[in-house]
């Protein structure tokens, strides 16, 4: 965008549509940021930096409500950063997920009758790579609509060349350190996807399974020894059954031969303290290759390892007759088969945790596999350290530490190796002459140990967790020592759900610290999940997902970025409800019509025009004064990651202070034929609604823009203005003081004349007799007010004042009203209203008396506490003795 447009879209605009388009703003106001390079880092070379990391979206997809949750806390945290006057960086990017990324174009390619096999390697990556540019502009799309103020030029992918560069420098570091190492282990295998899995991809589901009970018969003919199974299509690859070392019954039997059913093979009893002798049989079947205890028992006794299903879950040669079948299909004819050998003893229905893939719900099968692992105990090691040394992070909330420190510590070997085409290559090269291993950042020429040129790299990739948890820093250009790390290095927050707290963050803490000898961010704020309106987690299954991009057109993204971001406290799951994001864009609404409103009034007035100097009303300093608490509350709050709680400290002020009381105080001189008051309000109006918009915009950035952009001001744009600054001059407890009996005498007039259905429109006469001079004083400092805002036909303010005999009566602090009234309510009715007050006033006192004849209450509450609890018992006994005395005038 050029300057002239840039400055065109900056000058103040007289006069606002008389509704909010939001499809416009979002429009406008997303392109004039980018265009303008506004929320690029660097641009303040002095000022403290301020960094967080955008926390990278799978290509996988379109972007959920659950990620705009998760993007608009980070937008409206560094919105407020940049106000104040930091160097921010909020760094973009994308990840390439491998297993999900793979998975869904090998979809769309079956759907064309086709496989990656048919493809081969080179263009199956082709095809994933135009799936990645499709979907990360899409995401980038999102982004924008959002409202999000990323800065575009330092956007990341985990496959691009810097980074990849980084994953391999990682790995042969660990590698150089024997902290990587590569061998055959029990992994969690997915036949679906064809793929190893770390555990925390694996999620556990309770199934209603069954628990089969086998005999298996000792070679000499003396007998049988049972065994009991939940998978017993995995007895075909049993190479022994276990006993406990000194269980009574079976001492005798170790060294003995078993007959294997079905397949015939001879296998020993062993002895083995794995075995708990009270559970079931005090007898197990062990099957090396397809239990991870199994393979530590067949380890310690030198047993063989009998694969008996292929990589597709399918049985092997080692499986006999049946080979071929799927696993769940070998399982129910094995099943028969054994029946009829009379070798099945019994099937009990059991109840038991299953484990599934994360990425394609296969049911995931142990499996012994060639992998490459990370030794994790070391890097847990020094991250435990830190933590407990109190040096660590700092989760928000706290209890999420505990989460974190409990995986840690009893963190096992990663198995980092994929059987997959898309995703960081591992960097290992086999020579094809002499067997040797290279490991290498960049690609060898020959063998280091032969010479040999026939080199052939490792098919498999790396886990995408691998990548992900060097993001904090590969995205910053490490291993170099750049001017962005420098700068930018450590980050500080990284804002996350508590759903990756195993899977990313943990692995980012230990990786930065390994390699950066520093924790990658200060803090990190943990947020829930959102879910539907009944609690229940989106899914497909279900179809109650919600579309970010549906609700920011129906609402407009204000609306949505103010509900999601307010709906929860840190760490609590939101409920999305249709109508509080509908409650938001009335709130929007709200701010739009008090701006025009407002605009309207202002006429020619400029920022240099602002004077708040000199004499102001009551109302004046006590909207001051509120804007002045509230800026405080909401930085105190924000600070302390409460969204949810400066969110509603905003729409307090905005909706009751604002607009509910103090535009309708400013419409008296706005209105009126006093050249200089009118002067005044306006300049108190333009600053409130000029701060207030600075305060919203975080929550709220298009709208605030497009209202600032009419509001007298200096400066390009709003996102760039300074964030409000609790200011000395505007304190004013007194003024707070005199609007609170204002707002107080004015509500009870409206009550009165709500209960006996008489319109505003109706003048009336309103006598008020005041209970001390300095009340009487305020009322008439404020005359004018009391008469606009209790259309009064008549006002007679006086501490001796005599009330007449018929009149209806309300209690406020510090005064009592009268309403001559009569003709216009029924006396009996009265007296009847003033009955019902006077019963809630004693309760009041009663519910009091109590609390401070509470022995308990009095040793443990503080004297503040006692002394305002006094105070109440004091004013709700002065308005009861008023109704009461009230009372027995209208019937006298």
């Amino acid at each position: 965008m050029s300057e002239t447009k840039s400055d065109q879209l900056a000058q103040q605009e007289t006069t606002m549509p008389t509704t909010y388009d939001p499809k416009d703003a979002e429009r406008k106001w997303s392109a004039f940021w980018e265009d303008n390079a506004f929320f690029q880092a660097g641009n303040r070379p002095d000022a403290e930096a301020y960094t967080i990391v955008i926390p990278p979206p799978n290509v996988t997809g379109m972007l959920h409500i659950g990620h705009a949750l998760d993007f608009t806390l980070q937008d409206i945290l560094i919105r407020m950063k940049r106000m104040q006057g930091y160097d921010t960086l909020w760094l973009p990017g994308t990840d390439h997920a491998g297993i999900a990324t793979q998975t869904k174009v090998e979809q769309k390619l079956r759907e064309e009758g086709q496989t990656r096999y048919d493809l081969g390697r080179e263009a199956f990556l082709e095809k994933v790579w135009e799936w990645k540019e499709h979907y990360a502009g899409t995401i980038r799309e999102q982004w924008s609509k959002m409202g999000l103020s990323l800065d575009y030029s330092r956007e990341r992918f985990t496959l691009d060349e810097g980074l990849s560069r980084a994953v391999r420098e990682v790995f042969v570091r660990y590698y150089e350190q024997g902290l990587i190492y590569r061998g055959n282990y029990i992994i969690n295998w997915d036949p679906a996807a064809r793929t190893a899995l770390s555990d925390i991809e694996v999620e556990y589901k309770e199934v209603q399974g069954k628990l089969y009970h086998l005999k298996y018969p000792l070679k000499d003919g003396n007998g049988s020894i049972t065994v009991a199974t939940t998978r017993p299509e995995t007895m075909l690859g049993d190479t022994a059954v276990a006993v406990h070392p000194d269980d009574d019954r079976y001492r005798h039997l170790i060294g003995k031969m078993l007959v294997l059913p079905i397949i015939g093979r001879e296998i020993p009893i062993i002895g083995d303290e794995y075995v708990e002798k009270e559970f079931g049989s005090g007898a197990v079947k062990i099957t090396p290759a397809h239990d991870p205890n199994d393979f530590e028992v067949g380890n310690r006794h030198d047993l063989p390892q009998v694969l008996v299903m292929d990589e597709s879950g399918k049985m092997n040669v080692n499986a006999g007759p049946y080979q071929g079948l799927d696993r769940f299909e070998c399982r129910k004819q094995l099943v028969a088969d054994l029946q009829k050998q009379g070798v099945l003893v019994q099937i009990e229905e059991h109840v038991h945790q299953v484990g599934h893939s994360e990425r394609s719900g296969a049911v995931v099968e142990p499996y012994l596999s060639t992998q490459w692992f990370v030794k994790m105990k070391p890097l847990a090691e020094k991250a435990i350290e830190m933590q407990k040394a109190g040096k660590g992070v700092r989760f928000v909330p706290e209890r999420f530490e505990k989460v974190y420190l409990q995986w840690i510590e009893n963190v096992r070997d990663w198995c980092i190796s994929r059987q997959l085409w898309w995703g960081h290559r591992i960097p290992a090269w086999y020579c094809e002459s002499c067997g040797h291993t290279l490991v290498a950042v960049d690609d060898p020429a020959q063998c280091s140990s032969c010479g040999s040129t026939k080199l052939a790299q490792d098919e498999d990739v790396l886990d995408t967790w691998f990548s992900s948890a060097l993001w904090p820093f590969s995205t910053l250009g490490w291993p170099d020592d750049t001017a962005d790390m420098k700068r930018y290095y450590p980050t500080n927050v990284l804002v996350t759900g508590y759903d990756i707290i195993y899977f990313w963050v943990s692995r980012m803490i230990f990786s930065g610290l390994e390699f950066t000898e520093q924790a990658p961010f200060r803090d990190v704020l943990i947020h829930g999940l959102v879910r539907d309106a009944e609690g229940r987690k989106m899914s497909k299954s279900l179809g109650n997902g919600v579309d970010p991009l549906e609700v920011i057109d129906k609402y407009g993204a204000d609306a949505m970025r103010y509900m999601i971001s307010t709906g929860s406290t840190p760490g609590q799951d939101l409920r999305f409800r249709w109508e509080r994001v509908e409650q938001a864009r009335n709130f929007a609404n709200k701010i739009w019509n008090a701006s025009r409103f407002a605009l309207m009034n202002l006429g020619d007035f400029r920022h240099e025009d602002i004077d708040l100097s000199g004499e102001l009303t009551t109302a004046d300093r006590w909207i001051l004064h509120r804007l002045n608490e509230t800026a405080g509350t909401v930085t105190r709050l924000m600070d302390q990651y409460e969204y949810g709680e400066s969110g509603r400290a905003l729409y307090d002020f905005i909706w009751d202070d604002l607009c509910d009381w103090y535009i309708e105080f400013a419409k008296l001189n706005l209105y009126g034929d006093q050249a200089e008051a009118k002067r005044k309000t306006q300049s108190v109006l333009a600053y409130v609604l000029d701060q207030t918009m600075r305060l919203m915009h975080p929550f709220m950035p298009f709208i605030t823009e497009e209202i600032w952009q009419h509001l007298p001001h200096e400066g390009v744009t709003v996102s760039l203005a300074s964030w409000p600054q609790p200011d000395a001059r505007w304190e004013a407890p007194e003024a707070v003081k005199e609007m609170e009996l204002l707002m107080d005498l004015i509500r009870a007039v409206r009550n009165v004349r709500a209960e006996v259905n008489v319109p505003m429109s109706k003048k009336i006469e309103l006598m008020i007799k005041p209970g001390q001079a300095d009340v009487l004083a305020l009322i008439e400092k404020n005359r004018s007010f009391v008469e606009r805002f209790c259309g009064t036909s008549s006002l007679e303010a006086s501490e001796q004042l005599t009330p007449p005999d018929k009149c209806m009566t309300a209690i406020v602090t510090g005064a009592e009203l009268y309403f001559p009234l009569a003709g216009l309510i029924d006396i009996e009715q009265e007296i009847g209203r003033l009955e019902k007050e006077l019963k809630s006033l004693t309760a009041e006192v009663e519910r009091v008396d109590k609390k401070l004849a509470n022995e308990g209450f009095m040793a443990k509450a503080p004297e503040a506490v006692i002394a305002e609890e006094k105070e109440k018992r004091a004013m709700y006994a002065e308005k009861r003795d008023k109704v009461l005395a009230r009372i027995a005038e209208l019937k006298g």
